[in-house]
C-alpha cells in the first residue's frame, strides 16, 4: 500500500483512475535567438497575432463556463491581452535578437516576478501569467495547449497545482476528485473545487508517484490518497456517490442541534448575484459581504451613489435579514491604487483594511454613509464589521463612526490574536465579531496562506487557532454577561466567516467552542445543517475540548470526524 496526505480543501470520499495533467510547457532554450539576417520586426509580430489567439481561446471557454469560473477565465482572456506582457516580449525581439518563443518565455518572468513582488493578491496573479505566457509559447509552436485530459470515463485528476483556465473549466461529471501536489487551501483550485462541491485535496507532496490508470481512494475529508481499496472505501465512496444523486437540501431556518440548539447558518458573498444566489439556497442571512469586490480593478474609488446602488441591490435580497457588511478590506492580497503602498516589503503585516483609514479617512467615511443610505431604502437588516481590528481604541472608532450614522448592530473582525486575546475589551466596545479563520490562522502559524509549501500550517484545526477561537467566545461572552450563551441567544454574538465554517465536522467544533453562527459558500449549507442535527450540545463541547487538547491538526481531525459517523453515512 502507498498512500499520501495533503491538506484537505473540499470533503468528498470517491475510488477512481488517476489521469495526470499534461506535463507544462517546455521552456525554450535560453540561448535561442535568431538566425543572421532573419527578420526581426516580422518575428515580433508573431506575440500579438498568438496573444490574440489565445485570447480567443479562452473567451471561448469563458462562454462555456458558469460563475467564478467565468470570471476567472474571462480575466486570463484579458491578461493574455495585455500589453505589458506583449510588448515586454516584442521588445526582446527587437533590441535583443530573442526568437519569439524565448522571448515571450523571458517577459512573461519578468511580469511574473515583479507581481510576486508586490504580494497578497497580486502575487497570485503571477501564476494566471505563467499560464498565460505558456499557452502563448504554445500557440507559437503549434502545439496543444495543456489541460485537461480528454478521456471517455470519470477520474481522479492529479496535477502540479491548476491554472485557474483549468480550474474553472473543470467538469464534475467527469472529473470525480481533485488532488495537487502544489497549491494552498486559499488558492484559485481550491476556492472553486469548494463551490463546485468537488473533492479536493492541495499540497499532496509525493503524488506523482503513483502512475497514470492507477486506480486510488480519494479521502477529502482527512486529505489522503490511497492505492489500496477495501471494502469499507468501496462503501464509504457509494455514500458519496449516492449524496450526489440525491444530495442534501436546506430549507431555512438555522442548524438545529439534536437538542434544539440553534445556530444560524448564513452565507459568504460578493455582490447582489451572489445574494441571490444564497437567498435562493435558504441562508438565513449572509454573514460576509465583501464589499471590495466593488472597489478592486478600479484606479478611483467609487462615488457614494454608486455604491450606495450596489449595497441596495445585494440587500434587497434578504428583507428582514442579518447581512453582515465587511467594510473595505484592501491590501495585502487585495491591494487598491488609490488606497494602498505598493511598496510595503510584508503588505499582510502593513497598512491594510480598517488601518488604511488612518491617513485616507474619507474612503471609509463614503462608503459606511453609501451603506446607512442603503439601509435606508430596503428592508434588510445590515451589521457592519470593520476588519484587521487589533486594538480597542480602533474598536472604540470604528463603533463610533457607525452609530453617528445609526448603524447598528456594529462590530469587528477578528483576524488577529490580539482581538482574539482581549476579545472581551473589543466585545465591550462593540456588538458582535466575526472570525475570519483563513486570516486568523495565517498570523497564528505565522506562515503566509498564499504559499503552497506552508498550506499544512494553514490549517484551522490547529490547536491554536481553535484556542483563540475559544478565547473569543468566551471574551465575548464575558461582555455579554451570558456565560452560558451558546446558539442565537447571546448578548454578543460571535460568528465564523472564513472557509472553516462550511466543513461540516469543523463546524461541531466551532459550535462547541461558542461560536453563534456560521457563514459560508450557499453548497456547504446543507451538509453543515445535517451534520449538526445529529449532535447535542454537550456532544459538540466535549469534540471541542478533544480537538482543543489534540496535539496536531491531523490529531484533531481524526479525534472529531471518528466520533461524527453521520461524516461516513454521507460519504464526506
Amino acid at each position: 500500500m502507498v498512500q499520501y496526505t495533503g491538506v484537505a480543501v473540499s470533503p468528498g470520499r470517491v475510488i477512481g483512475t488517476i489521469r495526470t495533467m499534461a506535463p507544462p510547457v517546455a521552456e525554450p532554450a535560453s540561448d535561442a535567438t535568431l538566425p543572421e539576417g532573419a527578420d526581426s520586426q516580422a518575428e515580433s509580430e508573431r506575440i500579438p497575432a498568438a496573444a490574440a489567439a489565445v485570447q480567443a481561446t479562452l473567451a471561448r471557454l469563458a462562454e462555456r463556463a458558469n460563475g467564478d469560473g467565468k470570471k476567472i477565465l474571462e480575466a486570463t482572456a484579458q491578461m493574455a491581452a495585455d500589453p505589458s506582457l506583449t510588448q515586454t516580449a516584442q521588445g526582446l525581439v527587437l533590441s535583443g535578437g530573442k526568437t519569439a518563443e524565448r522571448a515571450v518565455w523571458e517577459a512573461g518572468d519578468q511580469v511574473a516576478s515583479m507581481l510576486e513582488n508586490l504580494g497578497g493578491y497580486m502575487a497570485e496573479r503571477a501564476t494566471d501569467v505563467r499560464d498565460v505566457r505558456a499557452r502563448i509559447v504554445a500557440e507559437l509552436r503549434g502545439e496543444q495547449a495543456p489541460g485537461i485530459p480528454e478521456v471517455d470515463e470519470p477520474f481522479v485528476l492529479t496535477a502540479i497545482d491548476l491554472a485557474p483556465a483549468d480550474t474553472a473549466t473543470l467538469d464534475p461529471a467527469r472529473v470525480l476528485a481533485l488532488v495537487t501536489s502544489d497549491g494552498g487551501p486559499q488558492s484559485h483550485t481550491a476556492i472553486l473545487a469548494r463551490q463546485l462541491g468537488l473533492p479536493a485535496i492541495v499540497a499532496a507532496k509525493g503524488i506523482h508517484e503513483f502512475s497514470d490508470g492507477t486506480v486510488v481512494f480519494i479521502d477529502a475529508g482527512f486529505g489522503t490518497i490511497t492505492d489500496e481499496v477495501t471494502e469499507e472505501h468501496q462503501r464509504l465512496s457509494q455514500a458519496w456517490a449516492e449524496l450526489q444523486r440525491n444530495p442534501l437540501t436546506y430549507e431555512g431556518g438555522g442548524g438545529v442541534l439534536a437538542d434544539g440548539t440553534r445556530v444560524q447558518l448564513l452565507a459568504n458573498i460578493g455582490g447582489a448575484k451572489d445574494a441571490e444566489k444564497a437567498a435562493a439556497a435558504h441562508a438565513d442571512g449572509v454573514g460576509l459581504f465583501r464589499t471590495e469586490f466593488l472597489f478592486l480593478d478600479r484606479e478611483d474609488e467609487p462615488g457614494v451613489e454608486e455604491q450606495t446602488a450596489a449595497y441596495a441591490e445585494t440587500f434587497a435580497h434578504f428583507p428582514g435579514k442579518k447581512v453582515v457588511v465587511r467594510t473595505i478590506d484592501a491590501g495585502a492580497d487585495k491591494p487598491l491604487p488609490f488606497l494602498t503602498d505598493a511598496d510595503e516589503p510584508n503588505p499582510a503585516l502593513g497598512v491594510r483594511a480598517y488601518r488604511t483609514s488612518w491617513e485616507k479617512r474619507s474612503v471609509l467615511t463614503n462608503q459606511l454613509d453609501a451603506i446607512a443610505a442603503a439601509a435606508k431604502s430596503t428592508e434588510a437588516k445590515p451589521w457592519v464589521m470593520a476588519p484587521m481590528i487589533a486594538t480597542v481604541e480602533e474598536t472604540e472608532d470604528f463603533v463610533g463612526l457607525c452609530r453617528e450614522r445609526g448603524l447598528e448592530p456594529a462590530g469587528i473582525m477578528v483576524e488577529t490574536p490580539s482581538a482574539a486575546i482581549t476579545a472581551d475589551r473589543h466585545l465591550a466596545e462593540s456588538d458582535f465579531a466575526s472570525i475570519g479563520t483563513n486570516d486568523l490562522t495565517q498570523y497564528t502559524m505565522a506562515a503566509d496562506r498564499q504559499l503552497g509549501s506552508l498550506a499544512h500550517l494553514n490549517s484551522p484545526w490547529q490547536p491554536a487557532v481553535l484556542a483563540l477561537v475559544k478565547a473569543t467566545c468566551d471574551g465575548a461572552r464575558a461582555a455579554g454577561g451570558d456565560p452560558e450563551a451558546f446558539g442565537e441567544s447571546a448578548n454578543k454574538p460571535v460568528g465564523v466567516c472564513g472557509e472553516a465554517a462550511g466543513d461540516p465536522g469543523l463546524a461541531v467544533v466551532l459550535v462547541g467552542l461558542g461560536v453563534n453562527s456560521l457563514s459560508m459558500t450557499p453548497r456547504s449549507l446543507p451538509a453543515v445543517a445535517k451534520v449538526l442535527s445529529t449532535v447535542t450540545l454537550e456532544q459538540a463541547k466535549d469534540l471541542a475540548a478533544k480537538a482543543l487538547a489534540a496535539r496536531t491538526s491531523e490529531d484533531a481531525v481524526s479525534l472529531v470526524r471518528a466520533s461524527l459517523p453521520i461524516l461516513g453515512e454521507l460519504g464526506l
